[in-house]
């Protein structure tokens, strides 16, 4: 590995840590804003929602994309041996990083106080969508320039073998990135960034609300996909030298299904919107459903191979063999196990959990509370969230040549981690669905203040539970970047190898249709396109159209409406 890679590999793992640095304190000052701890409009300068904002498209976006590069890119590096193009790399590495400060500014400056969604009608500074559109660009460029041309020069060389179940796993989700980036383009390079250069004055949101969430749901399983890589084919030998994945064909499988049934889902999230049939909302939902299938094949084939490995460690019967899981265990890379095992607990919930969002009736009773951010943050702030943690770290160490310091303090974070969790996430989903808690809401100026004639006294509790758990959180996050930092900043102790500990399958029956990735994406996208073609001509049909001024660099301007379906512009103004 040149210099110049390895600079690359260390930077994409570090800047995303320094960035959510940010990312985490903002979290607390919403669970601190919420609750009434702070009554100011703004700490710092950041109001709520500019913090909100800075929270969601920080760790969700910026955190999870760029890390899932520097994680393909080392994958594909060990596994099939080949090296990476060094002005492939430098290209992906100026647009993803060129893009996250342009984006960074608007946010920082106050200019896109537009939420993780970013979608009408907040309407950002350009620079905001400009800088998320490099960083998307720049997270396809390894994709289509090192691993693709890599895995045909392996494969030329090994006729014989299949692509390694890693390289599978993270070539399919880069797949489904590739296919759920374009709706989210088409409304970023013709609806949004045209409307904040003052290019156009009509737009339909509600085409750019369908557009976005095309790509919104999805976006969860390219979070979700790396993770399981990781628990399919490293977790079994953090648990024994002789642990082993139980079955390669049920891993692929899974994948297989992910990208199938990934894109025909995000109706879910528009149940309560007006202008798309509710029969195609319907499709959805039952689609929302069939996702928990390759969840369920994972779980039967996670625990299988972590009851084998445990066994190879002396566990016995159906339940003892739980003793032998290095829970707390500090020798070699072991310490790795306490960020996947925390990850699958949490993902447990958030799995569960996701179902009441996909039903429509009870949809509707959860449908804009702080039910819907308990719930996801179960998901992304759970196993994703700890598994990029952890492999950043694991990484890191390999990159620098150095073992993990403060490895005690590293092992504990990801349990701290979980409890803060589930009591953050409890107090989000009970309050906001049995008390109709609501979410993107300051309620600490309005509803948690004794003297507001808007006072709930029944929020209270809630929102002061979650003050408790978005504390263990950041005390979590302390943890982990002590033991970050310090191995960041420590010598050199070994030789420089990034390598992996990759478990062999117990059972590998041949499945040469799973292997076919190029039949499976064509698939995929003709299932997508079926699936929304109706929807998005429903909204170009029943959409309102918005008429909005150039941008105003001081603040957005609010965009009002100027005709509906069936009226001309002038009937609307009378």
């Amino acid at each position: 590995m040149s210099a110049g890679i390895r600079f690359i590999l260390i930077s994409e793992i570090v800047i995303p840590i320094l960035l959510l640095i940010f990312g985490v304190y903002h979290g607390v000052l919403q669970v601190l804003y919420r609750a009434g701890i702070i009554n100011a409009s703004s700490v710092l300068g950041i109001d709520y929602y500019q913090g909100l904002t800075l929270h969601g498209v920080i760790n969700v976006i910026v955190f999870t994309t760029i890390f899932i590069v520097a994680f393909g890119n080392g994958i594909v590096l060990y596994l099939l041996k080949k090296p990476l193009r060094g002005w492939s790399q430098w290209t992906s590495w100026v647009l993803m990083i060129g893009g996250t400060l342009m984006s960074a500014w608007a946010m920082f400056t106050g200019k896109a106080n537009v939420l993780y969604t970013f979608y009408p009608p907040l309407i950002a500074h350009w620079t905001f969508y400009f800088g998320l559109v490099l960083l998307v660009v720049g997270s396809l460029v390894p994709f289509f320039f090192d691993w693709i041309p890599n895995y045909i020069a392996w494969k030329r060389e090994n006729p014989d073998k299949k692509m390694p179940l890693a390289v599978f796993g993270i070539f399919v989700n880069h797949i489904l990135w590739l296919i759920m980036v374009v709706p989210v383009a088409v409304e970023l390079i013709f609806q949004l960034i045209p409307l904040s250069l003052g290019i156009v004055t009509d737009i339909n949101p509600l085409l750019a609300r369908t557009l976005f969430w095309f790509f919104g749901h999805p976006v969860v399983y390219f979070w979700l996909l790396p993770a399981y890589v990781m628990l399919y084919t490293m977790l079994p030998k953090l648990i024994s030298p002789k642990g082993k994945l139980y079955s390669d064909t049920a891993a692929r499988l899974a994948f297989i299904l992910f990208l199938m049934f990934s894109l025909p889902v995000g109706l879910h999230h528009q149940f309560t919107d007006p202008g798309i049939s509710n029969s195609w909302k319907l499709i959805h939902a039952f689609f929302t459903f069939l996702v928990a299938l390759p969840s369920m094949v994972t779980a039967f084939t996670v625990a299988a191979s972590m009851e084998y490995s445990a066994k190879q460690e002396g566990g016995k019967g159906v339940f003892y063999w739980w003793t032998k899981l290095p829970y707390i265990r500090l020798e070699g890379d072991k310490w790795l196990f306490s960020y996947l095992f925390a990850g699958l607990v949490l993902f447990f919930i958030g799995g569960i959990t996701g179902i009441v969002n996909a039903s429509y009736n009870v949809n509707l009773t959860v449908h804009n509370t702080a039910y819907v951010p308990g719930h996801f943050h179960t998901t992304v702030g759970g196993l994703s969230v700890l598994a990029f943690l952890g492999m950043s770290l694991y990484m890191l160490s390999k990159l620098k040549g150095t073992e993990v310091k403060f490895k005690g303090l590293a092992t504990l974070a990801p349990y701290i981690w979980t409890q803060g969790m589930f009591m953050f996430s409890y107090a989000m989903m009970v309050g906001g669905a049995l008390e109709g808690f609501p979410r993107r809401t300051n309620t600490g100026l309005s509803y948690l203040n004794p003297d507001s004639p808007l006072y709930r006294p029944e929020w209270v509790g809630y929102a002061q539970l979650s003050v408790v758990g978005g504390f263990l959180l950041a005390l979590a996050f302390v943890f982990f970047l002590i033991s970050f930092f310090g191995t960041l900043f420590s010598s050199r102790q070994r030789n420089i190898e990034l390598e992996y500990p990759i478990a062999e399958p117990l059972h590998d029956s041949p499945a040469p249709v799973l292997n076919n990735l190029k039949a499976w994406t064509v698939a995929s996208v003709i299932l997508a396109v079926l699936s929304y073609i109706p929807a998005l001509y429903d909204t170009t049909q029943r959409g309102i159209f918005y008429n909005s001024p150039a941008y105003n660099d001081k603040s957005p301007v609010p965009i009002k409406p100027i005709k509906s379906s069936g009226l001309k512009k002038e009937e609307v103004k009378n």
